[in-house]
């Protein structure tokens, strides 16, 4: 199993199962799509190596040096941060994997995105998307709620969005982690939603794995 430097990650055993199927190793080209801070593009650099080379995309500017500073402090020179959105993703090269984790829950249109994705993605290349199914996420039995979010629940769709995508769909499951007192579960509740939930049993919003191919013979 692919090891994953994402230790205060309590969703990292989903990624590192995905990442585990699809054999990622060193030499890759990976697109790390809504990177954010650059948590994962970090971690998947040390997994390509010198020879492969991970780019960041997210639609904020300042990510951006958020990223390009995660690399550095990594000694990751293969890292390339990159400001764009995910309709509009547009790489300088063919990915042998293209990746996005609670990133279509909040865009526009999520087809479109998982599409721009299979483009970028070479011939028989990977896609993996993660995306939540919010509502099902449980505190002390109380449903969970994102007001923010355009697609809370994108993840109960993720399968089909993929396909809709013309990707050949490999794989597919839920995660959830769940707790009940003090433990990175609930300091993940806290950071999401700024509700310290105490004692509280909590169950976080399930995580719909995704794992997928652009055709070897597709458009």
């Amino acid at each position: 199993m692919i090891e994953l430097d994402l230790r205060n990650d309590v969703y990292r055993r989903p990624l590192a199962t995905a990442l585990d199927r699809l054999g990622l190793r060193e030499g890759w080209r990976c697109a790390d799509v809504g990177a954010g801070g650059g948590d994962v593009t970090v971690a998947l650099a040390r997994i390509v190596g010198r020879d492969g080379r991970v780019y960041a995309i997210d639609s904020d500017p300042a990510r951006r040096d958020e990223v390009a500073a995660a690399a550095a402090e990594a000694a990751q020179a293969q890292v390339v941060a990159i400001t764009q959105a995910g309709e509009e993703l547009t790489l300088p090269e063919p990915v042998d994997l293209a990746f996005c984790r609670f990133l279509l829950l909040h865009v526009h249109d999520p087809a479109l995105v998982l599409r721009r994705m299979g483009q970028a993605a070479r011939l028989g290349g990977w896609v993996v998307a993660q995306e939540p199914i919010t509502s099902a996420g449980r505190v002390d039995g109380d449903a969970l709620s994102m007001p923010s979010a355009r697609h809370p629940d994108v993840g109960a769709v993720l399968p089909a969005l993929v396909r809709q995508a013309g990707l050949d769909l490999i794989d597919a499951w839920a995660e959830a982690p769940a707790w009940a007192g003090p433990s990175p579960v609930s300091d993940y509740l806290e950071a999401l939603t700024d509700v310290d939930p105490g004692d509280a049993p909590v169950i976080l919003p399930p995580l719909v794995t995704v794992v997928a191919r652009r055709p070897a013979g597709g458009s």
